[in-house]
């Protein structure tokens, strides 16, 4: 069900983060919307550098339920249905567990300011103070969606990180969330860098 396309760009953006770090273990999992009623995502437990994309990558339903029995998509398949839900421009959603997002969402709230980099999100300027919302951490995955929600619909986001786990990023497709997640970890790191030198 997942075309073999969809599947490569996947693999590919899961080699891509590994090489970064940003997926160690079985961390991370990646999607892409296929239509209004299913989407592809990364398999439970699978090492996202190294996804077999005949194999790994699996079709769900908008309630992250399988299309094909036996087969177990990532724990946080709702989180990206619920992007794909709340945003019809999504195209792709990418997760990844780095170490300037997992340190940084432990400490408190994430603003950045007077970075160039902002410009990659529409912002016309640098000159200003955007937040990256920061969500407690919760194994209860509906429960966690149910909190994040409102939120994702007051004022969406450029991306949102749970605390002590890690940042979600989308774009219109594989390519753009991943340009986007990279701003972002960019972004992440200056920040990281810079607490560490006051």
């Amino acid at each position: 069900m997942v075309p073999q396309t969809v599947a490569a760009a996947l693999a590919e953006a899961g080699r891509s983060m590994d090489v970064r770090g940003w997926v160690p273990g079985s961390a991370g999992n990646l999607s892409v919307r296929l239509n209004e009623t299913a989407i592809a995502i990364t398999r439970s437990g699978v090492h996202k550098g190294r996804l077999n994309a005949g194999t790994d990558i699996i079709a769900v339903n908008y309630q992250g339920e399988p299309f094909a029995e036996g087969q177990k998509p990532s724990a946080e398949a709702l989180l990206h249905c619920q992007i794909y839900r709340l945003f019809p421009h999504a195209g792709a959603v990418l997760h990844g567990h780095s170490v300037a997002a997992t340190v940084l969402s432990r400490l408190g709230p994430i603003i950045f300011s007077d970075y160039e980099l902002l410009k990659a999100f529409g912002f016309s300027t640098h000159e200003v103070e955007v937040n990256l919302p920061v969500y407690k951490n919760d194994q209860d995955i509906p429960r966690l969606a149910d909190l994040i929600e409102p939120h994702l619909q007051n004022e969406p986001p450029i991306g949102y990180v749970i605390a002590g786990h890690g940042l979600y990023a989308w774009g219109t497709n594989v390519e753009h969330a991943l340009w986007r997640l990279e701003a972002l970890e960019f972004l992440l790191s200056c920040e990281l860098e810079r607490r560490q030198i006051k």
